[in-house]
């Protein structure tokens, strides 16, 4: 599933040369397979196609709308994170009944919207959101469709800012208290008890945390449908992980495997929540050579036109991204640190990385940035947010323009 190749010594995307879209649109530019997205979610899906299953695309991901419109178009339903992103997939043609919507901070006004909008459920973090939501539903006589987000207590084994499943996280009600939590839901005339929901953790290497946090799920579906509850749904969540650097990772079949084997003959139909298995192998961000600085030492350092407020998970998490050449040629590969222009130390995408000696005006993608690159982007040093362009086939269009500093203080006084 290798939507970037070399061809005739050009970095392309499915056939479209990364250099021709940076002359026509300029860098930075995040640029997107559509068919490694489609080819990414029929696997997912085919490896599950033996139990009943819905696979929610987490939104967080990238929202983009013709990113949102393409996974609609394959059948995938949608996992929200906030109001904004189920507008983001209801403007793309998502109807509310294909969104469940998750948060550990819901406001009430975000509640309300919910609760109107008929969604498929709503998964509830404390036993007073569960309270706001039952006086909201009453509010409007109608039901609203829950389902009780778990905190196992399990360990993911990522890296710990983005796990969520452990005690001292902030998500979920504790696994101890979550059956007496059902219970309470149950005699709530506002609420349908639906579902059971739990998400451990972001890029997630192995399937046996995911199994765990499952097994411990279904064993709790299990209690909680012996007290009469009528469960529509287990979402065992997402969190499956990518390769970065190209080391081993699960694949979908491995995922499938492990989930359908943990939670046993339950009956309930599973909702998967994958977000940048999906999206993160099909982008790219391609950015150009603006300076290069040569220490006393002989330490180059390439500075690029991307940075932190492109792609701000090297920053954030001292991610891995590999950096390559746009273009090969004969040039003899030198050891660099790569970084961008913004004002911070942190801002910079790898250090000790080979690549062609580099000159300014040369072009680099940065890989792996279909996940978590446009949707953390910011305009911190006044930047504006960048384009991105989705190459469908033999043909390329721009999914979102360039910002204008215009666009950047229309909202100003």
């Amino acid at each position: 599933m290798t939507a970037f190749t070399y061809q005739h010594d050009q970095l392309a995307c499915d056939g479209v040369a990364l250099a021709e879209v940076a002359a026509s649109i300029g860098t930075p530019a995040y640029v997107y397979s559509a068919g490694a997205i489609r080819e990414r979610y029929r696997a997912l899906d085919a490896a599950f196609a033996s139990v009943p299953h819905a696979i929610h695309y987490a939104l967080k991901a990238n929202s983009t709308l013709a990113i949102v419109r393409l996974l609609r178009e394959l059948g995938a339903e949608f996992d929200a994170n906030s109001v904004g992103e189920i507008d983001v997939a209801m403007r793309a043609g998502v109807p509310p009944e294909r969104i469940v919507f998750t948060g550990v901070g819901k406001t009430r006004a975000e509640l309300e919207r919910a609760v109107t909008l008929g969604l498929k459920t709503i998964n509830v973090e404390s036993m007073g959101e569960l309270e706001r939501i039952d006086d909201l539903a009453r509010r409007h006589a109608t039901r609203a469709r829950v389902a009780i987000r778990v905190n196992p207590d399990v360990d993911a084994e990522t890296h710990p800012n983005i796990s969520t499943g452990l005690e001292r996280n902030k998500f979920g009600i504790p696994i101890e208290q979550a059956r007496s939590a059902c219970r309470q839901a149950s005699t709530m005339p506002g609420l349908a008890l639906v579902g059971l929901h739990a998400h451990i953790g972001s890029q997630i290497t192995s399937v046996e945390p995911i199994a765990r946090a499952v097994a411990a799920l279904a064993a709790l579906a299990r209690e909680v449908i012996a007290d009469g509850a009528r469960l529509e749904h287990l979402d065992v969540g997402g969190g499956l992980g990518i390769s970065y650097n190209g080391s081993p990772v699960p694949g979908e079949a491995d995922y499938a495997r492990a989930v359908i084997s943990a939670a046993g003959n339950l009956g309930l139909p599973l909702v998967l929540e994958p977000g940048r298995a999906l999206v993160a192998p099909a982008g790219a961000l391609v950015s150009r050579v603006v300076d290069v600085k040569v220490r006393p030492a002989g330490r180059r350092i390439v500075v690029v036109d991307a940075g932190m407020t492109e792609l701000l998970r090297p920053a954030l998490y001292g991610a891995f991204h590999r950096v390559v050449a746009v273009s090969r040629d004969a040039r003899p590969e030198v050891t660099c640190d790569i970084v961008g222009p913004v004002c911070e130390t942190s801002d910079a995408f790898g250090t000790d990385r080979q690549l062609p000696d580099p000159r300014v005006d040369d072009l680099v993608a940065i890989l792996d940035a279909g996940a978590y690159g446009a949707v953390m982007a910011s305009n911190y040093n006044r930047r504006p947010m960048a384009p991105e362009v989705l190459v469908d086939g033999a043909a390329w269009r721009v999914i979102r323009r360039r910002q204008t500093i215009d666009d950047l203080v229309a909202l100003e006084d």
